[in-house]
Parts: C-alpha cells; sequence; structure tokens
C-alpha cells in the first residue's frame, strides 16, 4: 500500500498566521478524508502524510529565483517536493482582493504544466469576510490556467470564523470536511487512473524531470 504525499503551501507571513492556522486544519481533514476513502488498491483506506511549506522560509530564494533565472538548493527541494505530491493544499492571505505577491511569486517559478492533473484544495484568509470570493475570481482561475484540478469547494476563512462568530453560509469546519473529502476523491480517481493505465501522463509527470523543466523560463533547457 502505498503512502500518498499532500504538500500543503502556505503563504501566511506572520508568525504564528492564521494562514497556517486555515492550512493545518485542512491537512488534519483530508488526512482524515484519505483514511476514509476506500479504492481496490487501499481497501482500509488511503494512508497519506503532509510536507508543509511556509513560504515566508523561502522568499529571499523565490526573489532571487526571479531575477536570476536559478533556485537555491532549499528552494530547489522544496519545489520538487511540491509538484511531485499526490495532492496539494494551497492557503494564502487575501491582500487588495487578491493572493499575495509572495504566494504569486512562487507560482511564477513554477513551470506551467508542472502541476498538470494534480488535485488542489484552495484556501484563503482574510480580516473581513467581504473578500470570500476571491477564492473563486482569483485562485481558481491561476490553478486552472496551470491544468491543475482544484476542488469544487474552496475555504475562506474571515477573522469571525475563528472566534465565536459562525459564517452566513457554512460553518468553517463543515466547509473544511466538504473540502477535503473532495480532495480525498480526487486523489482516490487519480490513483485509479494510474493502476488502469502505468502509461497514463499523469502517473509520472513530474517524475524523472530534471529540475530545470519545473521551474518557469527553463523549460526549452
Amino acid at each position: 500500500m502505498a503512502v500518498r504525499r499532500i504538500a500543503v503551501v502556505t503563504a501566511g507571513l506572520s508568525n504564528p498566521s492564521s494562514t497556517r492556522m486555515l492550512a493545518d486544519r485542512l491537512a488534519a481533514a483530508s488526512v482524515s478524508a484519505l483514511r476514509a476513502t476506500t479504492t481496490t488498491a487501499d481497501p482500509d483506506g488511503i494512508e497519506a502524510e503532509v510536507d508543509v511549506f511556509e513560504l515566508r522560509d523561502y522568499a529571499h530564494d523565490i526573489t532571487n529565483n526571479l531575477l536570476t533565472g536559478f533556485a537555491a538548493p532549499g528552494l530547489e527541494s522544496m519545489v520538487n517536493a511540491v509538484v511531485s505530491a499526490d495532492a496539494i493544499i494551497a492557503v494564502t492571505p487575501i491582500f487588495s482582493t487578491s493572493y499575495s505577491g509572495l504566494f504569486k511569486s512562487f507560482i511564477d517559478i513554477l513551470d506551467p504544466d508542472a502541476l498538470t492533473g494534480v488535485p488542489v484544495l484552495l484556501g484563503a484568509n482574510a480580516g473581513t469576510a467581504r473578500h470570500s470570493l476571491a477564492i473563486d475570481y482569483a485562485l481558481r482561475p491561476l490553478f486552472t490556467y496551470l491544468h491543475a484540478n482544484p476542488v469544487p469547494t474552496g475555504v475562506f476563512a474571515a477573522s469571525g470564523d475563528w472566534g465565536a462568530g459562525e459564517d452566513e453560509v457554512a460553518p468553517l469546519g463543515a466547509r473544511v470536511d466538504r473540502a477535503a473529502r473532495e480532495l480525498a476523491a480526487a486523489v482516490a480517481a487519480r490513483t485509479a487512473v494510474r493502476d488502469e493505465d502505468p502509461y497514463d501522463p499523469a502517473s509520472y509527470l513530474g517524475e524523472g524531470r530534471s529540475f530545470g523543466h519545473l521551474l518557469g523560463g527553463l523549460a526549452g533547457e
């Protein structure tokens, strides 16, 4: 039984960070949802391990990569881990109605095809619920452009979601659990395709490729 890998990319700037809090909650729910998902290859549920990457720890290296086209070893290792994961959870704070500059800078160093077919759970947080549509008008088109597979439910958390208040649409916990189940189903479906056709491109995209092919601007080398 293969263990699936979930790469969590979080773009919070502070420490501790509400962005990281949301990412951790999504990751825990996704691991639980995968354990409850059975397939022919995993009749007892799908086991998963989680790698969390705080983009603030790579901010200088990301900027240098944008300027020079070369990645420091730590950034190279992180990018390889993200693009080779079985699923990605991507969470960003919302600044000026959209994803943060740090989050977009990280996306900009990836090859546009590096995430093709990868299931992605999208999350975002802000101080007010007025930005709750940012996932659908900013994040979802970004990952669709990358040919990733964002699950239908994105999870937005406002400051009130962490206190006594509840979102008018659905409590945060309900949205987290629904999105996690959708991610688990997407991972199981992608695994089934690999089992049926080992030569399907989705089964090896990102594996065996040089790091230059995983970074934007170097795909032709």
